[in-house]
């Protein structure tokens, strides 16, 4: 519960617990209000429910390959002409030298300049593939796509296309600046506008690149204009769905010559922006608190205002700093790190697509992030646990690493460890069809014979199932790919398997491009006339006697609370996937949270089928 002390706040929070979008004089209201510690703590609630105690972070550099640029900008103090006395241009040499092994992101990002032929730009890219494959590359702005569109005469879908072969994964949210055709024309009107933008962004996501997105602020825009611009975004992510993160980035007069009122943006004015931003960006799963920009002290407590990312060790970043950020040039890993941990959340190393790859705290329980686990975490009482919400995939992998004590891991990661893990007494499991682990085809069981089906990469259990389902009971063998975290081109795919909300939402709205959709716990139940355990609750057998107590005391509470009010307690999480409360309530009641008999009989009988296959190869 929030007291409030500017009372216009309490009708947002209201709309905020129930799940309903924020309208433009609602973020007015936000930006105007004089209680900043109520304002953070709705944003705060908010970035619980998305991300729990996790704050991520990449060991990444930043690579600004020139700084000639055929553009003269007035808010940049970083490019310069061919000639000038500090231009330079890398080599894509000079570039490799810059990256090891350790990174797991590349950032690029630089001038335009007037000469570089299409190939170098490709070459860049596929070097770095080649060279480092571990390593993802986020590459090239839409301003730069747009100028690559103009001066090689490429369609943008051909640009990316290219780009995309040469080993690009994603792109940063940079030239956005504001979408004000005002501010624009006084500030940047060589620079493409919001169209042209959304554009490039929009045909990205259709093609399976994830981007990010930014919004410049601090100079000349109005609130209003800064919440348009959000608001757009929202309405794009809504089509598509291909935003990772948004980032508010500070402006940095320097010697632009712009003056806005303060020389630079103040805390509270920066502390709010990413509150708002947290708030009004429902549908977006991360927001950025870039600390080059914002200065360590504000970024640490911006991990309390929203934000849920620190962004990363950014080496040789080049841009802001030339405008007059006075963050560090290079925050270390350790820094961050500390940073994360004296805020009280989980530091979460990640790969470009929010995949966690490496945790740095203790007592750390894994939450999977679907509706289908509400009633174990609705009323969980954290005590000394915190909670990471991760997906079952990962999560055994994290497990494996002996970075989380407990959850309800995947069925098949459970097989693989149950020599170090303590099974608990509770389960997801269904009485025969579950809605959310659907295969979407264009081919009935038979047809699949040889065929290809995407598979997304969150699962661990349901591709195993799809394989029994397969081999056993239709002998029929396909081939299976994974799809990374982020959204995917499914078009050379005959089948997809979803899982969790996605597949939830899909199987009410439909995934286009595909006519049939089947339900993997029905057509098991149908074969079988058992139930199916999707996940167990285990816990490590390293723990103490009083630890597990208090983590089973923990779980039991919030299972008997959510019983009997499924409908209210998953509302919320429910109406960000599309689903009414009657939806919710229908959904939940068909799983059985408790590993009876029947369910223990399942998984039995699971394993025998599983390992009576040989292994499944999924690229």
């Amino acid at each position: 519960m929030i007291e409030f002390r500017d009372t216009l706040l309490t009708p947002i929070w209201d709309k905020v617990r129930r799940g309903e979008r924020l309208s433009l004089e609602d973020g007015i209201a936000l930006y105007a209000t004089g209680d900043l510690i109520g304002l953070g703590k709705m944003a705060h609630f908010v970035q619980q429910q998305k991300s729990g105690d996790a704050v991520y972070y990449v060991l990444n550099q930043k690579i600004e390959h020139t700084n000639i640029c055929v553009l003269s900008c007035k808010f940049c103090d970083f490019a310069v002409k061919k000639g000038d006395a500090d231009a330079y241009e890398m080599t894509t040499e000079d570039i490799l030298s810059k990256l090891t092994p350790d990174i797991h992101e590349v950032h690029i990002t630089g001038g335009m300049p007037a000469d570089w032929p299409w190939e170098r730009y490709l070459d860049i890219v596929r070097s770095i593939h080649e060279r480092f494959p571990a390593i993802d590359v986020k590459a090239f702005t839409a301003v730069e796509i747009d100028f690559f569109h103009k001066k090689f005469k490429l369609s943008i879908e051909e640009v990316l296309r290219q780009l995309k072969a040469a080993g690009l994964r994603t792109m940063p949210g940079g030239g956005a600046e504001v979408f004000s055709e005002r501010v624009r024309k006084l500030l940047f009107n060589q620079k493409i506008g919001a169209k042209a933008w959304f554009e490039v962004h929009t045909t990205a996501h259709r093609l399976g690149i994830p981007t990010n997105s930014t919004m410049l602020y601090g100079h000349i825009e109005t609130i209003e204009e800064r919440l348009i611009h959000m608001m757009k975004l929202r309405e794009a992510q809504d089509e598509t769905g291909g935003f990772l993160t948004f980032i508010p980035l500070a402006f940095q007069p320097g010697d632009t010559g712009i003056k806005p009122r303060d020389r630079f943006t103040s805390a509270i004015d920066d502390l709010k922006t990413i509150a708002v931003s947290r708030l009004m960006l429902d549908n977006f799963p991360h927001i950025k608190a870039y600390w080059v920009m914002l200065t360590e002290e504000v970024a640490s407590v911006a991990l309390h205002f929203g934000a849920d990312d620190m962004d990363g060790t950014v080496g040789e970043e080049r841009i802001a700093h030339d405008a007059g950020a006075v963050s560090p040039m290079k925050l270390a890993k350790d820094q961050i790190i500390k940073i994360i941990r004296d805020a009280g959340k989980i530091p979460v190393e990640r790969d470009v697509y929010y995949n966690p790859l490496r945790i740095s705290a203790d007592n750390v329980i894994g939450k999977i992030p679907y509706l289908n686990s509400v009633p174990f975490y609705h009323a969980f009482e954290k005590r000394q646990f915190r909670i990471l919400p991760v997906a079952p995939r990962r999560m055994g992998l994290l497990q494996e690493k002996d970075q989380i004590i407990a959850g309800p891991f995947s069925l098949m990661d459970y097989f693989r460890h149950e020599e170090r893990l303590d099974l608990l007494e509770w389960c997801i499991a269904t009485r025969d069809q579950v809605k959310s682990v659907m295969l979407f085809s264009n081919h009935g069981w038979a047809d699949l014979d040889g065929k290809k089906i995407g598979i997304t990469d969150d699962t661990a259990t349901s591709v195993r199932l799809l394989q029994v389902l397969l081999e056993k009971k239709y002998q029929v063998k396909a081939t299976f790919e994974r799809l990374h975290a982020g959204i995917n081109d499914l078009g050379g795919f005959d089948a997809v398997l979803l899982i969790g909300d996605e597949a939830l939402r899909r199987n009410k709205f439909g995934l286009e491009g595909f006519e049939i959709i089947y339900d993997l716990a029905e057509e098991w139940y149908e074969w079988k006339k058992m139930p199916f355990v999707f996940a167990v609750w285990a816990a490590s057998k390293s723990l103490t006697k009083e630890t597990q107590m208090e983590l089973n005391v923990a779980i039991e509470r919030s299972l008997a609370d959510a019983e009997g009010s499924y409908g209210a307690i998953g509302a919320l999480h429910g109406r960000r996937i599309g689903l009414t409360q009657a939806d919710v309530e229908a959904y939940l009641e068909g799983f059985n949270y408790r590993l009876g008999e029947r369910e223990r009989d399942a998984m039995k009988e699971f394993r025998k089928l599983v390992f009576e296959l040989e292994n499944v190869s999924i690229h």
